[in-house]
């Protein structure tokens, strides 16, 4: 501190972190806050080496959260974001990226989206919504993929565009998912 240059401003405040720490706060990316209820039962699965796939077929992982979610309210889903949210803050967390993924359909989809807006409004930190539907293909489209990158094209975009609800857009690219096994080049 006694190295400073003099020329520093005169407004800035100085505040003592003697015999403390300061660390910069963390941007955590990739967070999935938004959901129902967790999924800790598939801990052991993972612990014995199980990936998403074998995890997805005993009815586990994203389809398991899905049900969970499409049955919950937008204001059970806000409260319980919030205390994640907060935890994380309080461990140092400045900035956050939420995706969804966990609603698989339209109105769950959107349903995420709008709790993360909520979000974005309620707290000091920024906040930004990525929108993962194309996260698992749901029960209903098992047998027509296309059908579901149809729905997402089509439906799920204009209504989040029409909402402001996303900031950005991922894809979750896994062997089972929405990964392809031939290369395509542009």
């Amino acid at each position: 501190m006694d190295n400073l240059p003099a020329d520093l401003p005169t407004s800035l405040t100085s505040i003592s972190a003697k015999g403390g720490y300061v660390f910069p706060s963390w941007c955590d990316s990739h967070t999935h806050i938004v959901f129902a209820a967790s999924r800790e039962e598939e801990f052991v699965m993972k612990i014995k080496g199980k990936g998403y796939e074998e995890i997805a077929a005993a009815g586990g992982g994203i389809l398991n959260s899905a049900r969970k979610l499409q049955h919950e309210s937008e204001d059970h889903l806000f409260e319980s974001a919030s205390i994640r949210l907060n935890d994380m803050i309080k461990q140092g967390t400045g900035a956050v990226e939420i995706k969804s993924g966990y609603g698989l359909t339209f109105d769950s989809e959107l349903k995420m989206l709008r709790v993360i807006r909520r979000l974005k409004d309620a707290f000091k930190i920024p906040v930004k919504a990525s929108f993962l539907a194309a996260h698992t293909f749901p029960e209903d489209y098992k047998k027509d993929r296309n059908g579901y990158i149809r729905l997402i094209i089509e439906q799920m975009l204009p209504g989040i565009a029409n909402e402001g609800l996303a900031d950005y857009m991922d894809v979750f690219c896994e062997k089972g998912f929405f990964l392809r096994k031939k290369r395509i080049n542009f």
